[in-house]
C-alpha cells in the first residue's frame, strides 16, 4: 500500500529541487551594479552610433533594454523624458533618441532593433554580433583596389616623365 504525501513536504525536502522563479536573465559574470552599468553604456552607445559590435549574449540581454527606451520616447512627455534620463547617460542621446529615433519607429510597435550574429572572437572565441537599429543598416566601407591600383600607377608615370624631360 502506497502513502500519499503532501507536497510541500516533498519540496521542502532537503536535495528536492524547486522551480527557479524569477531568475530571467543572463548574469554575464558581473554584479548587478556592474551589469546595470554596462547595459547603460551599451544602450547609449547604440544610440548614439545606432549599431554596436558586442558578444552575442550582451547584444541578446541589451536589445529589451534599449527596446523599453524606445518605447519611453515614442510617449513624448516629460515623464518619459526625464525616465530615459535616468538610464541613458548622454543629454544628446536622450535628444536623439526623442527627436529623431522614436518618431522613426512610431508605425511599429515593438522589434525595432536586429541583431546579427558575425562570427566567434580571436581571443577566446566568444561568439560576437552587431546589435543595430531598423532603418540604420551597416554598410561597411568597401575600398576599390583596382582603381586605387591604377591611380598609383597614373603618378608614378608621371613622375618618370617630370624626370626625363
Amino acid at each position: 500500500m502506497s502513502m500519499v504525501v503532501p507536497f510541500a513536504k516533498i519540496a521542502s525536502a532537503p536535495g528536492a529541487s524547486k522551480m527557479p522563479h524569477q531568475v530571467a536573465g543572463r548574469k554575464l559574470g558581473r554584479t548587478t551594479a556592474h551589469r546595470k552599468a554596462l547595459f547603460r553604456n551599451l544602450v547609449t552607445e547604440l544610440f548614439d552610433k545606432e549599431h554596436i559590435v558586442t558578444t552575442l549574449y550582451k547584444a541578446k540581454e541589451v536589445r529589451p533594454v534599449a527596446e523599453r527606451m524606445i518605447t519611453l520616447g515614442k510617449r513624448e512627455n516629460l515623464h518619459a523624458r526625464r525616465q530615459a534620463l535616468s538610464f541613458i547617460k548622454k543629454k544628446a542621446v536622450v535628444q536623439k533618441l526623442f527627436s529623431t529615433i522614436a518618431p522613426r519607429f512610431s508605425d511599429r510597435s515593438g522589434g525595432y532593433t536586429r541583431i546579427i550574429r558575425l562570427g566567434f572572437r580571436k581571443g577566446d572565441s566568444a561568439e560576437m554580433a552587431l546589435i543595430e537599429l531598423l532603418g540604420s543598416e551597416y554598410k561597411p566601407k568597401i575600398e576599390k583596389k583596382g582603381k586605387k591600383a591604377a591611380s598609383t600607377k597614373t603618378k608614378k608615370a608621371a613622375e618618370r616623365a617630370d624626370t626625363k624631360s
